[in-house]
């Protein structure tokens, strides 16, 4: 194999891993301690209300990232008989994930710009060159990461938090026959990966709410 190759791959793994890694870990934090706040201690009890990435990692979708540039965590373990009113409080505990994505993304890109804008322009040192390169890099690619889980947990398939969130907005009845997919659940994500739909659905917005958030800098 192309040593030139490997390099590239490696070099895209480490301008990566760090935004995953944070991305994950933020994202399962926040289901567990949406949770934790509506009364049930599952997490809490599990070890997962941690920030810990260690404690969320998930073998298989680990694996995946590093092969197609995107996977997901252990889910974090929820309770809902601890729960006041269990499908109202899954919707909001399911919400919870991706919407700390988007935030994380949007607090990495204000960070990204305020970079840009102290040092953009400025005749750079060798030093300052070493750090700031990888560093914007490394935000850039976190930014994207970050946009990218969110969108693919909103996806309306087992076991993905869209599939919890559209259940919990049906009619009880609607959303027990709909619940009837969770079996199912990897082999259609799988489907829609080979068929180049999952792409297609999550590439574009991933764009463009990208660009908006880095508009104008890279």
């Amino acid at each position: 194999m192309d040593p030139n190759y490997i390099n590239s791959v490696l070099q895209q793994f480490v301008l990566l891993a760090p935004g995953f890694l944070l991305g994950i870990t933020v994202h399962e934090f926040t289901h567990g301690y949406v949770a934790y706040k509506l009364g049930d201690p599952t997490a809490k009890l599990a070890g997962r209300l941690t920030l810990n990435p260690i404690s969320h990692l998930d073998l298989f979708g680990t694996i995946l990232f590093l092969l197609a540039g995107i996977g997901w965590a252990k889910p974090v373990p929820v309770g809902p008989r601890y729960l006041q009113s269990p499908r109202k409080d899954m919707l909001w505990i399911r919400l919870g994930g991706p919407a700390a994505n988007l935030i994380l993304a949007t607090l990495l890109a204000f960070v990204f710009h305020l970079i840009v804008f102290s040092y953009g322009g400025k005749n750079l040192g060798p030093t300052e060159i070493f750090i700031l390169q990888p560093l914007v890099a490394i935000i850039r690619g976190a930014v994207r990461i970050n946009v990218m889980l969110a969108i693919f947990n909103l996806l309306p398939v087992p076991p993905l938090d869209g599939s919890g969130i559209v259940a919990g907005l049906l009619p009880p009845r609607q959303a027990y026959e709909f619940e009837k997919l969770q079996p199912y659940g990897f082999i259609i994500f799988f489907v829609l990966y080979l068929t180049g739909v999952l792409s297609f659905v999550i590439i574009p917005p991933t764009n463009f709410i990208t660009g908006l958030l880095l508009s104008g800098l890279g």
